[in-house]
């Protein structure tokens, strides 16, 4: 073992030595190929006499790498050599036949790259040299032209990888001369390695196979589709005695003759000399094949697109398509090799092909139907891990979801082409779920799924008409109560469809009472599942928000039906875990669809306050036990009590949704009195227990629904409410403060101005402490919760001074009480209106600056509101964000939010030249 073979092995295997003496041999190895006519040499000399398998590679890695890439290097007297050398490697002497299989494919790839340069102006005859003479050629020769087929294919011929213009030109070249010199040999070549080694060697006949596959594409179809290539083909397919390996080949050439790109008439007449019945008859034969069933297919559906019914020479496509159709479905039903995908996408087009499908055609899109079904059904081995979901009904369910897009999306298409044959296969899904107490869990819920996507096809027209089956169908949902109703998944997607519904109720007010059955029973709120009973809530409270008028005259049965759950809601025995649901399923809905109902004007004024009186003065007894007890014993959070207060408030603000400003304030005073009685309890909370984070947020919530509703009438509560807010209030809190503030300003402008004026310097002072003077840190470590805390505060501090300056409260900030922070304020927006990183922000405070410049320099004389403002303005505002700001090389034209920007700046100097009196030049 030379130096070299020493090297090559510590090349490749890199741990018998460590990185210092792996890089010796990596530079020693690359020095050997510095000089591409000694390399050569070096390369065939070591291919001849070492017995290495890595010094094989590397040679043959070596001349690949020279021929790809360094061809030019290699001088013309050394070609010949070179050519003589790899053909005799793959053919006079080949490598043993006990050499590794990427071994022959590097060899392989050698020869093809060299093809690609040389052939057929340099090199004519690459492939007669290398056409193996069967029956006398070695097995090892006839594998090796196999793999120089596929080489030259995947690295040059074929159209399936994305190729430069120049390797197409070269792909051409290659193909017009393989055309005119050896196509005819080669194809005679498969044919004979098939029938030879069929029996012998399956797998080498299958390799010969699998290269005239690759080659049918662009090759002359007569020399494959003809009277010996088809019956072999075909033979090798049905003969029992095949392997699969041979049979998947021999469907491939097959299937690749079906998907031959030629006229569309051709094509059907090359469909029909097709022997697929054959194979189409056998069901077991079929899973052995499926992609040649679903391949012939979609070629047969070109074919109809393209022709229509046309008979070519006494065959026409459809009757192609409809022979192949039992043969796809029962492939996509059984086989587990298929590809779903592909199958879906064949019966897409299929189905949005048949615009006016005939009885047949419609019998064809009743078995889609069948098999969509069958696919889209759970698997019953998961049926209690998605009843109470683990971690794999979980992963289970989020599965299928992925597995039923494209089929849902098939069955919505087939729903639009022909809704009969959809609502009467729903409609025998039902009964047949109905009539058997057999029925699974996993059925029912597809059913139920079908029946729910049926409901995205239908028009509002035939929704609210209940056109063809439908009324009959909504019919049968509301009066079901299926076996295996109790189960999660069952349930959840019988209320979903329901819900669907529910606009053919609005025009058939006569269901209302089913509709009030399935949510108030054990099929909805009142299921044993917490989950679909929270799930029940939400879509009652969407039914009410759409129906409320026609539930009026069942008022005293839901109210009745809902005090369990009501009770239930606002019980000490819950958990933390317990109030864990998804999104803002928490169960308060059922009290904003109580609120929704009573809150009508609809509802005679006592039976609405007697209606009302019975939820709030429950709820109030229990909030104010709750704190009388809290206060004598301590309140923490987490704790049972805690999160007791916290649902009564979350139910007291649900059930608020359902009356307006309108009716609390004017119509019905006596309704306005009880919500403040309310808020007053609910303040207790504030004034009790201020540092109960949680409960700090609830109530805030409250608060904005009070003033929402009560206006005016809430002022005399907004001083204690706006105090109690302030105290120990975290960055956090004071963001959930100042939007409340934003409300009250928004709401009530400058009515407000009094209270502004004397929490001002409260926020003022507390935020001055809190934010910083300079930019925010930037960079690795910086973005911590602390810190985005505080960008949003600041955020929110500036949208609080946006919304006082445009609504006439800038007075606020002059106040003899504010005056003292006034200039801290002004700092704080002026670093933000020059430097802030967010474009947004800083037009924000460009604007504040437009807003106080209107409303304090009110003349040219110098007599303004604010002394030094308009100083202040002009040496600060105008210089560092007018001018400098702009010219920095930060500020980036080309950017949309920054040409607003940059709008409202000249705005800005716009105003501050007029109030200065003085023109822009004259101020610089």
């Amino acid at each position: 073992m030379d130096d070299l073979e020493k090297a090559i092995l510590l090349v490749y295997e890199p741990g018998a030595a460590d990185l210092a003496l792996r890089a010796q041999a990596m530079a020693f190895c690359d020095r050997a190929k510095a000089d591409a006519s000694a390399l050569l040499r070096l390369c065939l000399d070591r291919l001849n006499r070492s017995p290495l398998v890595p010094v094989h590679f590397w040679c043959l890695q070596a001349l690949h790498d020279a021929i790809l890439l360094r061809y030019p290097s290699i001088p013309p007297a050394d070609l010949p050599l070179l050519r003589s050398a790899l053909l005799s490697l793959a053919s006079d002497r080949p490598l043993p036949p006990a050499s590794p299989p990427f071994l022959r494919n590097k060899l392989a790839q050698a020869l093809a790259a060299l093809i690609r340069l040389e052939y057929p102006s340099l090199w004519p005859d690459p492939f007669l040299r290398t056409l193996p003479r069967l029956p006398s050629a070695d097995p090892a020769s006839v594998d090796m032209f196999a793999r120089l087929l596929v080489a030259l294919d995947d690295d040059l011929l074929s159209h399936d990888y994305p190729r430069s213009p120049q390797e197409s030109a070269d792909a051409t070249r290659v193909k017009d001369a393989m055309r005119l010199q050896c196509v005819p040999q080669i194809a005679r070549h498969w044919f004979d390695a098939a029938s030879f080694y069929r029996s012998s060697n399956p797998s080498l006949a299958a390799a010969a196979l699998d290269t005239m596959r690759r080659y049918v594409t662009w090759i002359d179809i007569a020399l494959i589709a003809n009277e010996a290539f088809v019956p072999l083909l075909f033979d090798l397919i049905l003969a029992p005695s095949s392997t699969e390996q041979l049979r998947a080949a021999a469907a491939g050439c097959v299937l690749a003759i079906a998907q031959k790109r030629m006229d569309p008439r051709h094509k059907v007449a090359l469909l029909r000399s097709l022997p697929v019945n054959r194979v189409f008859s056998d069901p077991e034969l079929v899973l052995k094949v499926p992609d040649l069933a679903t391949g012939y297919a979609a070629e047969a559906l070109e074919c109809y697109k393209k022709l229509g019914s046309a008979e070519i020479d006494g065959s026409s496509p459809l009757e192609l398509l409809e022979e192949v159709l039992p043969s796809v479905f029962y492939v996509m039903q059984e086989s587990e090799e298929v590809e779903l995908g592909n199958v879906v996408e064949f019966l897409s087009d299929y189905v949005t092909t048949m615009k006016s499908p005939s009885q047949k055609q419609a019998m064809y899109l009743g078995r889609i139907l069948q098999v969509i079904r069958e696919q889209i059904c759970y698997d019953p081995a998961y049926r209690c891990n998605l009843d109470i979901p683990d971690k794999i009904g979980r992963e289970e369910e989020d599965q299928m979801a992925e597995h039923r897009k494209e089929l849902l999306m098939l069955f919505c298409s087939v729903c639009r082409v022909t809704p009969d044959v959809t609502q009467l296969f729903i409609r025998s899904l039902l009964i047949s779920a109905l009539s058997s107490s057999e029925a699974s869990v996993e059925e029912v819920e597809a059913t139920l799924t079908l029946f729910y996507r049926l409901g995205e096809t239908v028009n509002e027209e035939a929704m609210r008409t209940g056109s063809g089956l439908l009324r009959e169908l909504v019919e049968m949902l509301l009066s079901s109560r299926f076996p295996c109703h109790s189960h999660r998944m069952v349930a959840l997607i019988y209320l979903e469809t329901v819900t669907r519904f529910m606009k053919f109720v609005q025009d058939n007010p006569q269901y209302v009472p089913h509709v009030l059955s399935v949510f108030l029973d054990e099929r909805g709120i009142h299921h044993p599942n917490l989950n679909v009973s929270r799930r029940a809530s939400y879509l009652f409270m969407r039914a009410v928000k759409l129906l409320k008028a026609k539930f009026v005259p069942y008022l005293d049965m839901i109210l009745q039906g809902l005090q369990d759950i009501v009770a239930q809601f606002t019980s000490s025995n819950w958990s933390s875990k317990d109030l864990k649901c998804p999104g803002s399923e928490d169960g308060s809905q059922t009290f904003e669809a109580i609120g929704l109902l009573i809150g009508m004007e609809d509802v005679p004024p006592e039976k609405q306050s007697e209606y009302l009186a019975a939820f709030l003065n429950p709820l109030c007894e229990k909030l104010s036990g709750l704190l009388l007890d809290a206060k004598a014993q301590g309140l923490e959070e987490p704790s049972a009590k805690v999160l007791t207060i916290q649902q009564i408030i979350m139910a007291l603000n649900a059930l608020s949704k359902g009356f307006s400003e309108r009716l609390v304030t004017n119509s019905r005073p006596a309704i306005g009195i009880m919500f403040k009685q309310t808020l007053d309890v609910v303040l207790e909370i504030l004034i009790s227990f201020p540092n109960i984070k949680t409960l700090r947020n609830k109530t805030t919530s409250f608060i904005h629904r009070m003033v929402h509703i009560l206006g005016a009438s809430i002022f005399p509560c907004l001083p204690v409410v706006l105090k109690q807010l302030l105290v120990e209030s975290e960055p956090k809190d004071m963001v959930d403060f100042l939007v409340l503030v934003n409300q009250l300003i928004c709401k009530f402008g400058t009515s407000i101005e009094a209270i502004l004026v004397e929490i001002f310097p409260a926020i003022a002072s507390r935020l001055i402490v809190v934010l910083p003077k300079d930019a925010f840190p930037s960079g690795p470590g910086c973005n911590t919760e602390e810190v985005r805390e505080l960008q949003e505060l600041q955020r929110t501090l500036y949208t609080f001074l946006h919304v006082m300056a445009n609504h006439d409260l800038s007075s606020v900030l002059i106040a003899p009480n504010c005056m003292g922070y006034l200039d801290a304020m002004m700092q704080l927006l002026l670093l933000t209106a020059c430097s802030h990183k967010d474009i947004l922000l800083r037009k924000l405070c460009v604007q504040i600056f437009v807003k106080l410049i209107r409303d304090w320099c009110t003349n040219c004389n110098g007599d303004d509101k604010v002394p030094g403002f308009r100083s202040f303005v002009i040496e600060k505002f105008a210089t560092n964000c007018c001018l400098y700001s702009v010219l920095d090389k930060s500020f980036e034209f080309h950017d949309a939010n920054t040409l607003v920007l940059f709008g409202e700046i000249v705005l800005a100097q716009k105003n501050n030249t007029i109030k200065s009196c003085r023109p822009m030049t004259q101020r610089l």
